[in-house]
């Protein structure tokens, strides 16, 4: 991509970034920081946002900590990994070094499940099983 182009785009994007209102109760207000939640630009930008420190920082602290699997959708990620090699909080500190404004959080499995998206993961002898947990009812 040449230099003009490339200025263009961060013109652009530092326009819409800027330009960050929302509505709340019949009122208007501008967010000072971060992307406003419910904006069509949020989400196109947060997820560029994670593509590039999935290309950049990401890969280096799977591999430091001997990291098996690393899954993502949207804003939620498994991280597979072996308990005696890696210790996960090391990780998650690590996640939340690399930017100060984002917040990573863990969820670990409880008596051999995890939840993920709409399923259960569930740890046998035999090896992983899934289930779709239980919905709430309305």
């Amino acid at each position: 991509m040449d230099e003009k182009t490339r200025n263009e785009i961060v013109k652009i994007t530092q326009t819409i970034i800027n330009q960050n209102y929302f509505r709340f109760q019949d009122n208007i207000y501008q967010q000072n920081e971060g992307l406003a939640m419910g904006s069509p630009t949020s989400s196109i930008l947060s997820e560029v946002y994670i593509q590039h420190m999935e290309g950049t920082t990401i890969p280096m602290i799977l591999s430091k900590h001997s990291i098996k699997g690393y899954y993502r959708y949207v804003d939620d990620i498994l991280i597979v990994y072996t308990d005696n090699t890696t210790n996960i909080h090391t990780v998650l500190d690590e996640f939340n070094s690399i930017t100060p404004k984002l917040e990573f959080t863990l969820e670990e499995e409880q008596d051999d499940k995890i939840n993920f998206l709409d399923f259960t993961i569930i740890k046998t002898h035999k090896g992983l099983s899934f289930e779709n947990p239980p919905q709430p009812t309305l």
